[in-house]
């Protein structure tokens, strides 16, 4: 039944990523990054000073909101997950090392998707009179189509967006964590996931706020630990470096890359780039947004600059470390991968899941590496399972109302064991399918909002002229008050 399923599922996906995905996360890309002007480029600046104008490590509670900050770390948690490590790996090894060049593309065109998205779900948000935030797609999908049609798109959204993420999405996680921490450890992976049950438990019965004082905190300290030890890997073999970025390049653009015996298609690589970096930095998916209608700040405009960050550092730095190390290590030179072993890939001795493990372990030694990506993936993807549970609560919340929050933190902390324990491509392919439906009624809803959008990002000249003005005002204002308290003296 497992098998049947397996390839029931696979056929779905294949339709929708081959196809379906590709022109739209690729038509959404284009049609922002044109109609905004390139946001993604000419506002890059102003999303990491705005970034770093609010970084701490301590934001504290915001009641039923988040600092700018706390919302961006949010969303990066839920980003920054498998799909950076094992995702990343499965695109290489079904698509490609030219899968790589085309998630790049998918993310940095991603980004005025995402900052898109990010303006709506501030401009939509709902504040209930206690201060509580409520945001996200399911509201600007509303505003955007008014009665009936908009209510049932809505609702299309919040349950692929309940079972993408609330359920699947997390057992790919816990699953990666068990099969990661088996690998490097030996622990049963049962054992593992009751431990991210326990855990994860404790912080969804904090709410917003304890959840967002933990990814505060997790989210730089995980990012740095993992590209400082890429960075590493990747200086102890620079001599690989030139012909690993070749690599990418040839198998990206020429239909008939050979790596190794195994030949790579264009379309293949095009596929997993899209499939894989929709599941990486979810720009279009309709995820962050959830965490960006939190953020308390002056216009929407700012958090939709700080939101492009988020996809810049999952999938241009984060995946490139990631595909750096696997290719520089297994694909070039006297590479395993390099040398025609191919036939480990039907063996299943090299999976997309162990796969990183092998290559740090190439240059740290076998237990080093197995140790280190089994650290980081544990970081990444715990904090992934908390956004998710997060972004999912809020549309069950939306569906059902709150006495329905309770049964679903029950049955997703019960889908968070099962997922420590399935097979992992049936895990894979179920959450890719719902994600790939999530983008559906999003991406129809920000073609019709493209209006409004523009208004926020063309009005960002006015608004620079108004703090220009008000800064002059101010320094007016307290040179005058300095000048009266020289006169009293």
């Amino acid at each position: 039944m497992e098998q049947a399923l397996l390839g029931a599922v696979s056929t779905i996906n294949n339709y929708l990523s081959n196809y379906v995905l590709i022109i739209l996360l690729l038509g959404m890309g284009i049609w922002f990054t044109i109609r905004t002007r390139a946001i993604q480029f000419r506002c890059f600046g102003e999303g990491w000073r705005r970034l770093f104008g609010d970084f701490s490590l301590r934001g504290g509670d915001q009641g039923g909101a988040m600092t700018s900050f706390q919302a961006l770390s949010t969303a990066v948690a839920a980003q920054v997950g498998t799909g950076n490590i094992v995702g990343a790996c499965g695109a290489i090894i079904v698509g490609g090392p030219g899968a790589i060049f085309w998630m790049w593309v998918i993310a940095l065109l991603g980004m005025a998707t995402n900052y898109a998205e990010a303006v709506m779900a501030q401009k939509t948000r709902v504040i209930d009179v206690d201060g509580t935030v409520h945001g996200g797609p399911v509201y600007y999908i509303t505003t955007a189509f008014k009665g009936k049609g908009g209510k049932f798109l809505a609702g299309f959204f919040a349950v692929a967006i309940i079972l993408a993420l609330g359920f699947m999405g997390c057992m790919v996680q816990s699953n990666s964590i068990a099969e990661t921490m088996n690998n490097a450890f030996g622990i049963p992976t049962w054992a593992i996931g009751i431990v991210i049950v326990v855990l994860a438990g404790f912080v969804f019965v904090g709410g917003v706020s304890r959840l967002a004082a933990v990814t505060e905190k997790i989210v730089p300290i995980m990012a740095l630990l993992y590209v400082l030890g890429s960075i590493v890997l990747l200086i102890m073999n620079a001599s690989a470096i030139p012909a690993t970025f070749a690599l990418i390049f040839e198998c990206a653009f020429n239909p008939e890359a050979t790596v190794g015996g195994a030949t790579f298609g264009i379309i293949a690589a095009i596929s997993q780039g899209a499939k894989r970096g929709l599941f990486s930095n979810e720009a279009g998916m309709g995820s962050t947004p959830h965490a960006h209608a939190l953020a308390e700040v002056k216009n929407p405009h700012e958090q939709g600059t700080v939101a492009m960050i988020g996809v810049f550092v999952d999938t241009i730095v984060v995946v490139t470390m990631t595909a750096l190390v696997v290719l520089s290590s297994m694909y070039v030179g006297d590479g395993a991968l390099a040398t025609g072993d191919y036939a480990a890939l039907t063996a299943d001795s090299i999976t997309k899941t162990n796969i990183a493990q092998l290559a740090f372990g190439a240059s740290f030694g076998s237990d080093i590496g197995a140790w280190f990506v089994a650290i980081c993936l544990l970081f990444f993807a715990f904090s992934t399972i908390l956004s998710w549970n997060l972004f999912a609560k809020l549309n069950v919340e939306w569906l059902f109302g709150k006495k329905a929050v309770l049964p679903f933190t029950i049955i997703a902390l019960a889908f968070i064991f099962l997922g420590s324990l399935l097979s992992n491509d049936l895990v894979w392919e179920l959450a890719d399918m719902f994600n790939q439906l999530m983008v559906l009624p999003n991406a129809i809803a920000l073609f019709a909002l493209t209006a409004p959008v523009l208004a926020i990002a063309n009005a960002k000249h006015d608004r620079l002229a108004t703090d220009v003005a008000e800064e002059k005002r101010e320094d007016e204002e307290r040179a005058a008050a300095i000048a009266a308290e020289k006169r009293e003296r």
